[in-house]
This record gives C-alpha cells, sequence and structure tokens, in this order.
C-alpha cells in the first residue's frame, strides 16, 4: 500500500443551541399524589404570551402558597458523609466557600427527611413526566431533578442549554462480536451542549453564581483549571449568562477543538507553560485573592449536576438496575457523582440496589490505580505523563477521597490502560459504528480486561460511560489511522487508499476488497 497522508481537517464547531421553545406549565411538586398522566388528546396550539421563562416566573408565583416540603440543601464537610457524628460544621450554599475549616472538601448534602416524604413511586413518576418536554427549566436532564440538585434556587435565576437527556445505546455489535457480551450499553454524554459531560455540572454552578450575583455577592468572573472540556463547558454558560470567565489551560495539551471553544464563547483564556496541576495550583491561589468564583471540581456544586447522569440511567432502564457502570477518571469527580446519584436513587426508594463501579485510568496518569492495587494502603500523587486521553492527564486529583469513598461503598474496582490499549480500543468501537473519544477508549479498554478475566459476565448489563464526543479528538484519529504514533503499531489502522484515476485500477481495487469481505 503507497504511503498516504491524512489531509487538514477544520474543527467544527456544533451551533449554539442556547434558545428555548414554548411549553407547557411547570410540573413541581405539590402534594404526595403523583403527577397527573399527561393528556392523551392533543390540544390546539395557542400562540403564547409569554417566554417559557415568564410562564414559569408567573405559575410559581401562583402556586407560591402551596404546602408541601421545604426542599433544602447546604454544604458540609465531606468527612462528614461518612460520620456525621464527626462535625456538625456546615455552610448555606449562598455563602462562598470551598473547604471546611479543617481543609477537608465539601459535599452537598440534602435533607433527605424532606425528600422522604414522596416515595419512589411518586419521584419515578415526577422525573419520567418532565421526559422530553420544554417546561422550564424541566427540559434539561439535570433540571428535570431539581428538587435532588438545587432546590432553593429560583427558576428565573436557572441557566440551561436544556443538557443532559444524552443517548444510552445498545452497543450490541461491538459488545457481541469483540466481547461475547448481550447486553453492552454506552452512556454517550458527550452528546452534550459543548461536546462533554462537563455541562451536566456547569448549568448547575452557572446558575448558582447567577443566584449569587442577584444577591450583590463579591463575583465578578468564574474561572477554572482545565484539560479542555471544563474551559468549554464554564465559557458557553457564562456567555449565555453573561458572566465574565477566565480560563487556565497548560499550553501544547489540548486539542485545538477544545481551544477553540472557550475562546468563542468569549472566555480571558490564559495558556500556562505547565500542566494541569501546575494549572489547578494556580488558579486556586488567585481565587483566594481576586473575586473569581472557583468552577473546578474542588466545587461540589458541579457533582449536584454530574450525579443526575447516573439518574438518566436508571430512568432510561425503566428503573431496572445495571450490573456495572465503567466511569473514566482523572481528577476524580465524576466517579463520586455517579455513586451519589445512585446511592439517592436507593435511599429515596426509586430501586433497591446500587451497580458497582470501575473507574478506569490512563496508564499514563494513574495514582487511583495505583493507590487501589496497594489495597488502599497510602496515596501519593504522580506526575502525570502525556496521554492522548488528555482530559484526565491528571496525577494530583482532588477528589481521590470522594472516589475511594465512592468505590469502596460500590464494591468498586479501578483498572487502567496504556496508551497503545486505549488507542486500539477506540479504533475498535469505531469500527462497530461508534466514534469514540480517547478516555472512552480507556473505559472499553477496562472493560475488556474485567471481562477477559471474567469479572464481568457475558450477560452482565453493563454500561461505559463515554465522557466526550470523538469530535472533539479527530487529531488523534488521524494520527492513529495515519500510523504517525511513535512505538505505537496502530494495528487497527484503516488508511485510505491511493489509487490511479482510472477505471481499470479502480475496479482492480475494489475487487480486492470485496473479495476480502465476502463470507
Amino acid at each position: 500500500m503507497a504511503a498516504f497522508s491524512l489531509f487538514s481537517l477544520a474543527h467544527i464547531a456544533p451551533k449554539s443551541n442556547l434558545h428555548f421553545i414554548k411549553a407547557s406549565t411547570s410540573d413541581l411538586p405539590k402534594t404526595s399524589a403523583p403527577p397527573p398522566s399527561p393528556s392523551k388528546q392533543p390540544q390546539p396550539y395557542l400562540k403564547p404570551h409569554h417566554n417559557i421563562r415568564e410562564e414559569a416566573r408567573l405559575h410559581n408565583a401562583a402556586t407560591a402558597t402551596t404546602n408541601h416540603p421545604r426542599f433544602t440543601a447546604k454544604y458540609v464537610p465531606f468527612t462528614a458523609i461518612s460520620d456525621p457524628s464527626s462535625s456538625d460544621e456546615s455552610y448555606s450554599l449562598d455563602e462562598i466557600v470551598y473547604r471546611s475549616q479543617s481543609g477537608s472538601l465539601l459535599d452537598v448534602h440534602h435533607d433527605m427527611a424532606a425528600l422522604k416524604h414522596f416515595d419512589g413511586a411518586y419521584w419515578r413518576n415526577l422525573f419520567d413526566s418532565r421526559v422530553g418536554k420544554t417546561t422550564w427549566p424541566f427540559g434539561s436532564g439535570v433540571w428535570s431533578k431539581k428538587e435532588w440538585v438545587l432546590p432553593e434556587i429560583d427558576d428565573d435565576d436557572i441557566i440551561s442549554a436544556f443538557e443532559g437527556n444524552s443517548n444510552l445505546f445498545w452497543a450490541e455489535r461491538y459488545g457481541k462480536h469483540f466481547l461475547g457480551m448481550n447486553d453492552l450499553w454506552v452512556k454517550h454524554c458527550g452528546i452534550s451542549h459543548t461536546g462533554s459531560f462537563k455541562d451536566l455540572g456547569m448549568t448547575v454552578l452557572i446558575s448558582q453564581v447567577n443566584r449569587l450575583r442577584k444577591m450583590n455577592k463579591p463575583v465578578v468572573g468564574v474561572g477554572c483549571a482545565s484539560t479542555g472540556d471544563t474551559s468549554a463547558a464554564l465559557s458557553a454558560y457564562c456567555a449565555a449568562a453573561g458572566i465574565p470567565s477566565i480560563v487556565f489551560l497548560p499550553a501544547n495539551r489540548i486539542s485545538m477543538a477544545q481551544l477553540v471553544q472557550p475562546i468563542a464563547n468569549g472566555a480571558f483564556v490564559l495558556s500556562i507553560d505547565t500542566d494541569f496541576d501546575g494549572c489547578m495550583q494556580l488558579i486556586r491561589e488567585v481565587t483566594a485573592e481576586l473575586p473569581i468564583y472557583l468552577a473546578n471540581s474542588l466545587n461540589s456544586l458541579r457533582l449536584e449536576g454530574q450525579k443526575t447522569a447516573a439518574v438518566e440511567i436508571l430512568q432510561q432502564f425503566d428503573w431496572e438496575v445495571p450490573d456495572w457502570v465503567i466511569v473514566p477518571g482523572g481528577n476524580l469527580g465524576n466517579i463520586y457523582a455517579f455513586y451519589k446519584g445512585f446511592s439517592m436513587c436507593k435511599e429515596l426508594g426509586l430501586v433497591d440496589r446500587i451497580p458497582r463501579l470501575v473507574c478506569a485510568q490512563a496508564a499514563s496518569a494513574n495514582p487511583l490505580y495505583l493507590y487501589y492495587k496497594s489495597g488502599w494502603k497510602e496515596f501519593k500523587p504522580v506526575k502525570a505523563n502525556a496521554t492522548f486521553a488528555s482530559a484526565i492527564q491528571i496525577g494530583d486529583p482532588v477528589s481521590i477521597d470522594r472516589a475511594v469513598y465512592a468505590l469502596k461503598n460500590s464494591n468498586g474496582i479501578v483498572e487502567e490502560a496504556t496508551e497503545e490499549e486505549l488507542m486500539d480500543a477506540m479504533a475498535q468501537a469505531d469500527s462497530t459504528g461508534m466514534f469514540a473519544c480517547p478516555h472512552t477508549g480507556v473505559a472499553l479498554s477496562a472493560l475488556i480486561k474485567l471481562r477477559r478475566s471474567g469479572v464481568i459476565g457475558p450477560t452482565d448489563r453493563t454500561v461505559v460511560v463515554s465522557t466526550a464526543h470523538g469530535l472533539k479528538f479527530t487529531q488523534s484519529k488521524i494520527d492513529y489511522h495515519s500510523k504517525d504514533i511513535k512505538d505505537m503499531a496502530c494495528r487497527l489502522a484503516n488508511p485510505p487508499v491511493q489509487v490511479k484515476p482510472d477505471f481499470g485500477s479502480v475496479m482492480d481495487v475494489l475487487k480486492k476488497y470485496l473479495s476480502s469481505k465476502a463470507h
């Protein structure tokens, strides 16, 4: 086969989808009775006099005196989650605080007693009744679970692109052909407004910042350190809210598609000659001195949005619990967010168990994996080396304690993937119709290993969480299929075939190809 080079591809960003559509009125819970069943008779369309924000405002004002439990949430030290008697420290969500007095992480704690005024059937029916609607703000997969996310925020303060409700698809051919599995699913969180799961958390954080600014709190802008996806989500939601965004990016370590997103959305971008951990240290120091609200997952608000993906998985399975959920892990907030979502569903009676969780790390940045393999004896940060899974190239994860808690309480497992393993897994998945990102390749590599070892069985219902869209990582695919990656065989590369511009040459090539495919 002749040598070749793939031509340069333009990175085309999807058009913004921040406009909203006319919808019906709000369906917040008012009594312990399930929400009414939707009418089966089509209703005539009436031209609205108000947009959907205004409709929600009018509806909420009209029902303000309705008696129902007041749902609340507050910050508590993360250590108090496992041992409530260890601390009575707490903070309002309207305070600007990121750590407890002892320096530990915070967690958003909901008033579970109030939520338990309604049984599991009520919550299932309520959440199901909001799917596919455009009622403000419940058209969002996050805000359709508002009572479990930010129960006290006014609907008018919410900034949403109707994120969430992402595709959960049956990976039939990949599962059967490569893994001997008949119940493998992929939760494609990358099918979202900015192309990653980070939208789920950012809508919550920016909505709360919008509320704080209206309360005249000292917040001028919002900032983050990022390996790409966080900055894209932050800049988009800040732009929708009219709030300045500041992004610290490690120079030359993210894809062009990721870099262009915050630039296009008007963020103030600082390209810093360090890695993510260095950027994270700088943003923490800066936000301690300037009126910039910290948007990294050190801030537990984002996890409240990210946990709704777990609820969504259960909802999409008609409230049946899968056996396994595999999540790529870098800064490690997401594995805890999935645990929290599943755990809340169990505690509130929507399901009777939670799935086993697997956190998948790149071998180039694997501190959690090493900690797990040591029997949880001692955590040691590592120097994160370059990886195609750039969003999880993190050697000193902020949410290490959260991740360990989630894994221990879900009988979880940690696996790792080398660069060749994750790229081959990505290419293999793509060959069955997916268009996976490298981080999904890490999760698929973990699945392959656990399947081969017999830990995951052939009939186990397994969900692989795809955290970003493959279109953000086209260069890695180009390099792979060009066999242009040093010390990598790229054994599944599928380069174009160069052929002379005449009928006979084309026919010869096609006959050879079709012969190779004949069964």
